[in-house]
C-alpha cells in the first residue's frame, strides 16, 4: 500500500466512519443473509458445468466456431445485457457494443453472447406525458428482464449495457442479484456539447410566459438535444455515471467520453478483455457481491453529493443497495451530504455541462481530492482492482492500447471543478427535510441561499397541468407554496414533474416566495426553485400532506432541515380523496396495475423487487 494511501486510510472522516459503521450495523443480518447465497451460488462453479447436453446445445446452436470453447468450459462466457434501442440518443450508441464485445472475447480466448434485452425509456420523451406513471417502475422491469436473461445459467461474467434514470439501477438491482458471478458497466458517452442549457431553460421559460411561440422552444429543443449520446446536462443519467465509477464498475474515467471516438471504442474493448479477467475461471475472481458492500454505497453518495447530483439517485441507490442486503436510510444521505463539500458546479447547478466539467479534470481529480480529504473509502474492490485510487486516473489511447496516467492534480478550471479543500460550498447539494408532513428531500446546490427558507400560504393540487391552468389564469400571481400531491408511487407511479420547473421559475422570477411541496419527484434537471420532494408518507398512504387546505401556511427550511404545514386542527382534518379512476388505463398503464398495489415507501427505494 503506497504512503498516499495509507495516510487517507488513517485520516478517514469522522463522520463517514461513523456512517458506514451504522450502515454495516444496520445490515448485518441482511448482508451475512446475502452474501451466504452468493458464496453458495458460487461454489457451484462454472455456470454452464450444470446443464444438460441438451440445455447446451440450445445454447450454443447460433455460436458458429465458437461452440467449442462453450461446451469445453474452460474459456469464459460473457452474457450481455443490453438496453440498446435508437430511439434514446444515450442508447443509440450501444448498436455496435456487442460485435466490439464480441470479438475482444473471441481475441483473448474467451467467448460473448447478448443474453438479452432490457427496456429504455425515456424521461425526455414523458416529461409531462401520460407515460411518465410508468418511468420509475420501468427500473423493477428492467431488473426483471435481465434477470430472465441471466436465467439461463450459461455465463461467466455480464457486461450491462445502460446510461439512462431507471435503466443503470435496474440494471445494478439486477447485478446485485445475480452477484455470484463479475459485471462490467459499458457506457455510451455524452453527445457534444450543443445549445447552452442555461439559454435552452430561457427560451422555455419565454414559451410559459407566452413570449416566444413553438417554433421558438423546438428550434431551442433540437439545438440542444442534437445527436447520439446522453443529454449533456447533470441530471439522473450522467448522476449514473458517475456513481458507477466512484463504486467501481467503470473503467475509470470511461463515464464522460463521446460515442463513436476511437476512445470510446477502446475503453469498450478493454472492459471486455476485463470481464473475461476477472471470472472465476482465472486468477482475479471479482464477483459483484464483493464489490456492492457498504462502504462502496458509502463512497456512491460521496460522490453523488460532491458533485450535487441527481435527487432521483437518493431513491435508486436505497433500492440497489438492498438488493445487496445493505440497508441505507435517508439520514445517512443527510448526514454524508453535511460531510461531503460541493466541488462541481454543472447545469443546473451552474452553466457548464458534462463536456466541461470532464475536461476540467472530471471523476478522476474529484475522485483523487476526496480520498486525500478523508471523505471516500480507499480500499474497496472495483473490477479494476483493489482500491479506489485506480480510479484517480485518466485513460489514454496510446499505439491503440489504453493506459491510465497519473490523476489530475489542478483543476483546468475552478468555475466548473474545486479542490474540496475549497468548494463552492461546505456541504453537498442534497438535504433531507423532515417534519409534521413526513420525510422528503430539496436539492440545494442550485438554489440560491436566500431561498432556502420559504413560508408562505399553501395552494394545493392534484396534478400538473392543474398548476399550469392555474399560472395561466394568473391565480399564482403571489407568494405561494405550491403542493402537488397524489403524485406518490401508490397513486400514480410517482412520475417526475420537472414540467413545471418553467412556471415555478417565472413566479420566482417575479419576486415572489416561491416553493414546490409534493410526493411526487422532480427530473435531476431541476433547479433554481426550491422543492420538498418525495414526501413520505405520501398522500394515497395517509400523509399529512393529504389534509392540506389552500391557504394553509407552509413552511421549507433547508437549513434546518424541517419541513412542516403550520396551524391546529390540520390532523383531525378529513383527508382529500382523489378521482384516479383515469389513471389505471391508457399507455400501457393497465400492465402495471400490480406494481402500484405493492409499491413500496419512496424513502426504502420505491421497490416493487426489492
Amino acid at each position: 500500500m503506497s504512503g498516499k494511501l495509507m495516510e487517507t486510510v488513517m485520516t478517514l472522516n469522522a463522520t463517514i466512519a461513523d456512517v458506514t459503521a451504522r450502515i454495516q450495523d444496520r445490515s448485518k443480518d441482511s448482508r451475512a443473509l446475502y452474501l451466504n447465497r452468493m458464496r453458495r451460488a458460487a461454489e457451484d462453479g462454472p455456470r454452464r458445468a450444470h446443464l444438460t447436453c441438451g440445455n447446451q446445445a440450445h445454447a450454443y446452436a447460433a455460436m458458429g466456431d465458437a461452440k467449442d470453447r462453450l461446451v469445453g468450459e474452460t474459456a469464459p462466457n460473457i452474457g450481455i445485457i443490453t438496453a440498446y434501442n435508437d430511439m434514446l440518443s444515450a442508447h443509440q450508441p450501444f448498436e455496435r457494443f456487442p460485435a466490439l464485445i464480441k470479438d475482444t472475447a473471441l481475441k483473448n480466448g474467451g467467448t460473448a453472447q447478448v443474453a438479452g434485452g432490457v427496456p429504455a425509456m425515456c424521461d425526455g420523451v414523458t416529461q409531462g406525458q401520460v407515460g411518465m406513471e410508468l418511468s420509475l417502475f420501468s427500473r423493477d422491469v428492467i431488473a426483471l428482464a435481465a434477470g430472465v436473461g441471466l436465467s439461463h445459467n450459461t455465463f461467466d461474467a455480464a457486461v450491462y449495457l445502460g446510461v439512462c434514470d431507471k435503466i443503470v439501477p435496474g440494471l445494478i438491482i439486477a447485478a446485485a442479484t445475480f452477484g455470484y458471478i463479475p459485471g462490467v458497466f459499458l457506457p455510451a458517452g455524452p453527445m457534444p456539447s450543443g445549445l447552452p442549457n442555461d439559454e435552452k431553460s430561457k427560451v422555455r421559460q419565454q414559451f410559459a410566459k407566452g413570449e416566444v411561440g413553438r417554433d421558438k422552444l423546438m428550434e431551442a429543443e433540437m439545438a440542444s438535444y442534437h445527436s447520439p449520446g446522453t443529454c449533456t446536462f447533470y441530471g439522473t443519467a450522467n448522476s449514473n455515471q458517475m456513481l458507477m465509477e466512484f463504486m467501481g464498475l467503470h473503467l475509470p474515467g470511461a463515464s464522460f467520453v463521446n460515442p463513436d471516438t476511437d476512445l470510446r471504442d477502446a475503453l469498450t474493448e478493454a472492459g471486455a478483455k476485463r470481464a473475461l479477467e476477472i471470472t472465476a475461471l482465472g486468477n482475479d475472481y471479482r464477483p459483484v457481491c464483493d464489490i456492492l458492500d457498504e462502504k462502496t454505497f458509502v463512497n456512491g453518495l460521496v460522490g453523488l453529493m460532491a458533485t450535487g447530483g441527481s435527487t432521483n439517485l437518493v431513491i435508486h441507490i436505497i433500492a440497489m443497495a438492498r438488493a445487496a442486503g445493505v440497508l441505507l436510510d435517508l439520514q445517512d444521505l443527510a448526514e454524508i451530504s453535511d460531510a461531503t463539500p460541493l466541488m462541481a458546479r454543472v447545469y443546473p447547478n451552474g452553466l457548464a455541462d458534462v463536456n466541461h466539467f470532464h475536461a476540467a479534470g472530471g471523476l478522476g481529480y474529484m475522485i483523487g481530492e476526496l480520498l486525500d480529504a478523508g471523505l471516500l473509502h480507499p480500499d474497496t474492490k472495483t473490477v479494476m482492482g483493489d482500491g479506489l485510487s485506480l480510479y484517480a486516473k485518466e485513460p489514454k489511447l496510446k499505439d491503440g492500447e489504453i493506459v491510465w496516467e497519473d490523476e489530475l492534480r489542478e483543476t483546468q478550471n475552478d468555475r466548473i471543478l474545486r479542490p474540496a479543500k475549497d468548494p463552492f460550498a461546505p456541504q453537498g447539494g442534497l438535504k433531507q427535510l423532515s417534519g409534521n408532513l413526513g420525510r422528503g428531500v430539496i436539492k440545494v446546490s442550485a438554489v440560491a441561499p436566500e431561498r432556502h427558507i420559504i413560508e408562505a400560504p399553501a395552494k394545493v393540487f392534484s396534478d400538473q397541468q392543474s398548476v399550469k391552468d392555474a399560472f395561466k389564469a394568473g391565480d399564482l400571481n403571489q407568494d405561494t407554496v405550491v403542493v402537488v400531491r397524489f403524485q406518490g408511487p401508490k397513486a400514480n407511479g410517482m412520475p417526475e414533474l420537472h414540467g413545471l420547473t418553467p412556471v415555478l421559475a417565472n413566479m420566482q422570477d417575479k419576486g415572489h416566495k416561491v416553493a414546490l411541496v409534493t410526493d411526487g419527484r422532480m427530473s435531476g434537471a431541476s433547479g433554481k426553485v426550491p422543492a420538498a420532494i418525495h414526501v413520505t408518507p405520501e398522500a394515497m398512504d395517509g400523509g399529512l400532506i393529504g389534509k392540506i387546505n389552500d391557504g394553509d401556511i407552509v413552511r421549507l427550511d433547508a437549513k434546518a432541515g424541517t419541513l412542516e404545514v403550520l396551524g391546529e386542527g390540520i390532523a383531525d382534518r378529513t383527508a382529500a380523496q382523489p378521482d384516479l379512476s383515469d389513471n389505471g388505463h391508457g399507455v400501457g398503464r393497465e400492465l402495471f396495475d400490480i406494481f402500484r398495489q405493492t409499491v413500496g415507501r419512496s424513502d426504502a427505494g420505491a421497490g416493487v423487487v426489492v
